[in-house]
């Protein structure tokens, strides 16, 4: 069964990321020039991410109920699982960024 996932990108949540992240001085913790500050940018990803998934929710209580087309109920399932996808691979990254500086000597 093939998932018509025409239009998605999985990397809309981190498009705004590679936008405003521009070069900036380690002393810099405000916001980037154009831009948000990191923990901004990381709050509206989890949002989007939180949303996808209550949508797909709500439209598979609804398609269990005969309210909602089945194939609107496919594509958002399928949205919010490569929300997820994406949500645990840039987690990931960020652990090994983590772990990386750990071992950083000072």
């Amino acid at each position: 069964m093939a998932i018509d996932l025409k239009g998605f990108n999985p990397l809309q949540a981190l498009k705004g990321a590679a936008q405003t992240m521009a070069p900036t001085s380690v002393a810099s913790a405000g916001p980037v020039a154009g831009g948000k500050d990191f923990l901004s940018l990381v709050k509206d990803a989890a949002q989007s991410a939180i949303k996808t998934g209550q949508n797909a929710e709500s439209l598979g209580i609804a398609g269990v109920a005969g309210q909602a087309d089945l194939m609107d109920v496919v594509q958002a399932v399928g949205n919010a699982e490569m929300t997820l996808q994406t949500v645990v691979a840039v987690r990931d990254k960020m652990v090994n960024a983590y772990q990386e500086l750990m071992r950083m000597p000072i």
